[in-house]
């Protein structure tokens, strides 16, 4: 069977993933069960993951409870907790480390008492890896930031790296803006946006980097069976859009004004430095998905919004229904 990212993929396999109830981890492990893979998801909650991931994966409180017999092929590493949603106190920087560094040095230390190890291990990281970018078009060969989410991810990336030692191919997987129906950014604009609430934050003029989530997924999966995928790599779509572009296409998609700005000084007063996660200007580029061959389904953002929102082979209507329904409403 070939996958839509063009990779041959005709053998079972047991992949470990962790954070498999995450908007992320949700959406692929549909497609690794689609495609016939063995999911052995652990999560703190087990009973929860299995009421939204339902019967087909197998669910693990620990990772004590796997067998040492059963042989894993492959090991995702996307738990973490939200960075969205709640004041970066100090308390709550210390639950960002833990569920990031914490939890993905005991992955690894348990990698290394295993007998039988996977051949890969792909860990999520974030773009926040750059820090703020201004203009500057950013890829993997760019530095590291200065600040807490770039130090966060990197310390979050040397320990999913130090798999490496124990001869597993590391591929450390830099996730921009993810948008799908389910994603807390756009899930939290809708209702704003539909009420004709949308626009600019601060002058608009940051660059954001976004994925579709089928393109997000893809990557994932070709990170799992194609050796070259190793080291950083952005998961990101080749062209970043400018914050006032993604509010103007979304307002278009759903056929309302996005023309509110909201002041810089008002995020940073009601939201702190979480603030920077909307304001900072980040133009990321997938160079190494590119050089190693990856096809993006989605390439501009307006074409990736419209298939997230629009209903199931709606037609956009023609500058002549377009004017029908200006004169009726």
């Amino acid at each position: 069977m070939t996958t839509a990212s063009g990779l041959l993929h005709s053998e079972t396999r047991t992949v470990l993933l962790t954070g498999a109830t995450g908007f992320i981890g949700r959406a692929l492990t549909r497609r690794l069960v689609e495609r016939g893979d063995r999911v052995i998801a652990l999560s703190r909650d087990p009973a929860r993951a299995r009421r939204v991931l339902g019967p087909a994966p197998a669910v693990v409180g620990s990772l004590g409870e796997i067998d040492v017999r059963d042989e894993i092929d492959a090991v995702v590493n996307l738990a973490g907790a939200p960075v969205l949603g709640r004041r970066w106190t100090k308390r709550r920087r210390q639950v960002l480390a833990a569920s990031r560094i914490g939890a993905t040095r005991g992955l690894v230390d348990w990698l290394a008492g295993r007998a039988q190890r996977p051949e890969v291990l792909a860990s999520a990281s974030a773009i926040a890896w750059y820090g703020e970018g201004g203009e500057a078009a950013l890829d993997e060969t760019s530095p590291v930031g200065g600040d807490f989410r770039a130090a966060l991810c990197n310390a979050w990336e040397r320990e999913a790296g130090s798999a490496a030692m124990l001869g597993i191919r590391v591929c450390r997987l830099r996730f921009g803006t993810v948008l799908g129906r389910d994603g807390k950014l756009l899930g939290g604009l809708l209702p704003f946006y539909r009420l004709g609430l949308g626009g600019k934050l601060g002058d608009g003029r940051q660059w954001l980097s976004w994925i579709h989530i089928d393109d997000a997924v893809e990557l994932i999966l070709r990170s799992l069976g194609d050796p070259l995928f190793r080291g950083p790599v952005n998961v990101t779509a080749p062209v970043p859009v400018r914050q006032a572009g993604f509010a103007a296409a979304l307002g278009r998609v759903l056929g309302r004004p996005a023309m509110l700005r909201v002041p810089a000084f008002a995020l940073k007063a009601g939201l702190g430095e979480m603030s920077h996660l909307l304001l900072d200007s980040q133009k990321v580029l997938p160079r190494r998905a590119r050089e190693i061959g990856f096809v993006f389904r989605c390439h501009d953002v307006e074409t990736a919004l419209e298939d997230l929102l629009r209903p199931p082979h709606a037609a956009r209507p023609g500058p002549t229904v377009r004017l029908l329904d200006d004169l009726l409403t």
